[in-house]
């Protein structure tokens, strides 16, 4: 797989030390530099690369402005680099797979470039399905349902495995597998992770949506609790139950979930 690439920063040594650094991994293929936003506009339009390197303060029109201005074609993938910490809020926020300081680590660029290549292959891995899909329906339409399991499976990539978190005027990357429940309160979700409690402004649906239903499942109204961090089962009256999570934590299940617990009872 080769990771298509544009550099863009106004300043060309910061371009060549960056280029540099890339040319150490072999599935990074260069395909355009540029000066200023709206170059940059222009060459992602043109080239429809997978990758940009996007520095943020550039005169007249930033690196935030050039994410705006591709809103109506779809974008590659963005990893900000800059001087300037202050930033990185922002950038988190324009779902950014990075925010990188300069002068860029090697170590931290390496990092960078392996969430990349996941984020990458998940992307085309969706796209293959559907391809596949469309052609079938055409040519053998009562075979599209067939595809249904293979479908999912490969959809299951699609959700998150890293949750950018902004809590207290702080970044938290959280590993998805650490969340041992959350529980909704309004517009804003307390995130559970066993040794640490943040709060994410955002609605308990559009939070199911980035979560695999396959591990992540709601118990209760306002609760999601992580499947894989259930240690026990304890019964309650009216048939609801309490699930103990590995932070000996009890959630509570309804009677209209009790379909949840019926995965742990073999």
């Amino acid at each position: 797989m080769t990771i298509r690439t544009i550099l863009v920063d106004d300043e060309k040594l910061a371009t060549q030390g960056l280029a540099l650094r890339l040319a150490a991994h072999e599935d990074v293929e260069i395909v355009d530099t540029c000066m200023n936003g709206r170059e940059a506009i222009r060459a992602i339009k043109t080239h429809k690369p997978d990758l940009v390197f996007l520095d943020i303060q550039m005169p007249g029109f930033d690196g935030f402005s050039v994410v705006q201005g591709l809103m109506e074609v779809e974008p590659p993938l963005f990893v900000f680099v800059t001087a300037y910490s202050d930033h990185a809020l922002k950038a988190f926020e324009t779902d950014a797979v990075d925010y990188l300081m300069k002068p860029v680590e090697e170590s931290r660029l390496a990092d960078t470039l392996d969430r990349v290549r996941q984020r990458l292959t998940e992307k085309r891995g969706v796209e293959e399905v559907d391809r596949l899909k469309e052609v079938i329906a055409e040519i053998a339409p009562d075979s599209v349902e067939n595809l249904a399991e293979g479908g999912e499976q490969v959809s299951a990539n699609r959700f998150e495995k890293l949750i950018n978190i902004k809590d207290r005027g702080q970044i938290f990357r959280v590993d998805v597998d650490t969340i041992e429940r959350i529980d909704a309160a309004g517009d804003y979700m307390c995130i559970y992770t066993g040794d640490n409690t943040l709060i994410l402004r955002e609605t308990m649906k559009d939070l199911e949506k980035r979560l695999d239903p396959r591990r992540f499942q709601r118990v209760h109204r306002s609760t999601i609790v992580n499947l894989d961090l259930v240690k026990e089962v304890k019964p309650h009256t009216n048939g609801e139950c309490f699930l103990v999570l590995q932070s000996n934590a009890q959630v509570k299940v309804s009677r209209s979930y009790r379909d949840v617990v019926a995965r742990f009872v073999h």
